[in-house]
């Protein structure tokens, strides 16, 4: 893996946590040699660990539409910054430049974009390894729902695996360096059981 893309929250969230799990994911890309992509903000956990990153010398490449940029919160000191003109080449783009992805705490835009490489890992669209850094049971309650939507037939085994979790960064790292994808069964015809 050698650039890792990371969704997280443009708010700096209510605990001091949030923040140092973003300075400790910056650590850990700095000693791996890797580089990061995220969403090109300055502001909240984004502008955290791009700050972070830079200081530590990891390349950062940010991808933020044009909308976004024009009202400042665009970071101005990036290694790139990608401007496009809308949030679906902004995913697009963040996907192409990356080798996995991981979240940390967000709201819905992160939820959005973790959910969406999920999904297209689960479709196929991609082999790359999907990840939450659970800062604090942060995620607890999604990894639960995500179990409870296995339990409800609603989520196969296999694809429920593709998305990995934990709450130290350097296992987590190790694990998506390690991931494989799951072998998964092919997709059932309408009518098929």
């Amino acid at each position: 893996m050698r650039r890792l893309c990371v969704f997280c929250g443009s708010a700096s969230g209510a605990r001091p946590a949030y923040a140092a799990a973003a300075h400790a994911l910056a650590d850990s890309l700095a000693r791996r040699g890797m580089g990061l992509v995220y969403g090109g903000g300055s502001v909240g956990i984004m502008g955290i660990l791009a700050d972070a990153a830079l200081a530590r010398g990891v390349p950062v490449d940010g991808v933020i539409p044009r909308h976004l940029d024009e009202r400042e919160i665009g970071h101005k000191s990036l290694t790139r910054l990608h401007v496009v003109e809308s949030m679906h080449e902004r995913k697009a783009l963040m996907a192409d430049l990356s080798d996995g992805f991981l979240s940390l705490p967000g709201g819905i835009g992160t939820m959005e974009e973790l959910f969406e490489v999920y999904t297209w890992g689960q479709l196929g669209l991609h082999k790359k390894p999907v990840a939450l850094l659970d800062t604090e049971g942060y995620y607890a309650p999604l990894v639960q729902f995500l179990d409870h939507t296995v339990t409800e037939g609603f989520l196969r085994p296999e694809h429920r695996a593709f998305l990995l979790s934990g709450a130290e960064v350097d296992p987590l790292l190790d694990a998506m360096i390690a991931w494989q994808p799951p072998r998964v069964a092919k997709w059932m015809e309408p009518g098929q059981t």
